[in-house]
């Protein structure tokens, strides 16, 4: 059967997943795309449902699948030009834990599109562990489609700075700021958490008083700062230079 009204209970729940109080109702959010659709079952993600317009053609995995009407589909879709295919996925169920290896901190970064750019970017340098407090939902839609399957893979943490201040205690925090010692003479420990701080304020009180050490990219004096996904791109290969 399609679904063709835009009031259907169902897409009506689905759209909601757009926002993040639906994500949080449901317990899901929506990963819109044939390249993402496809990177979240091979991640191993929980698929509840794939979400698919009427006219798609496309390989639907033996999942069970929701048929919609192109109005509808639409309607459910943050995608300006959807590709037909989405999925509703559970929202993996991650505590605020001690990390395993080096790891990220994300205090208060409110842009989706840097807290999903940073994301993919921890997980191609090898910082599998995220810590957000006060950050832009990292399963949005903007921050996921950023992420290109990154969320898939890392596991992100969001909580209270407090919350995670303890899940990090004994672990190095080692704070991005202009006012530090040149990151890429500096020497990390084997397991460390870099801090990245928002795009306007940059980091907290807090995080400033709970740093190990501060460390900062060498600029040009003609050039202020950088991008915050920019910048935590560039701090989390400079960190571990020496491994590669």
């Amino acid at each position: 059967m399609v679904i063709v009204s835009k009031q259907n209970p169902l897409v009506k729940a689905l759209a909601s997943l757009k926002e993040k109080k639906g994500r949080r109702e449901r317990g899901a959010f929506l990963v819109e795309g044939v390249k993402m659709v496809r990177e979240a079952i091979a991640a191993g993600m929980q698929v509840r449902s794939l979400v698919l317009r009427e006219d798609y053609a496309g390989e639907t995995y033996g999942l069970p699948a929701v048929l919609l009407g192109e109005g509808a589909f639409a309607a459910v879709c943050d995608e300006k030009t959807p590709q037909g295919i989405a999925a509703e996925v559970a929202l993996p169920v991650c505590g605020v834990r001690p990390p395993e290896g080096r790891c990220l901190f994300l205090d208060g970064l409110q842009d989706p599109s840097n807290v999903g750019a940073i994301v993919r970017t921890a997980v191609a340098a090898g910082y599998g562990e995220l810590y957000l407090a006060g950050c832009a939902d990292a399963f949005s839609p903007k921050s996921g489609r950023a992420s290109m399957s990154g969320v898939f893979f890392a596991r992100i943490m969001q909580g209270t700075r407090e919350e995670i201040f303890s899940a990090l205690a004994g672990v190095p925090l080692v704070a991005a700021d202009m006012g530090g010692e040149n990151a890429f003479a500096f020497d990390p420990p084997k397991k460390f958490c870099l801090a990245i701080g928002s795009e306007g304020s940059g980091l907290s009180q807090e995080t400033r008083t709970r740093a190990a050490i501060t460390v900062r990219i060498p600029m040009d004096a003609r050039c202020e700062s950088l991008n915050a996904a920019v910048s935590a791109g560039i701090l989390m290969y400079a960190l571990r230079s020496k491994e590669f």
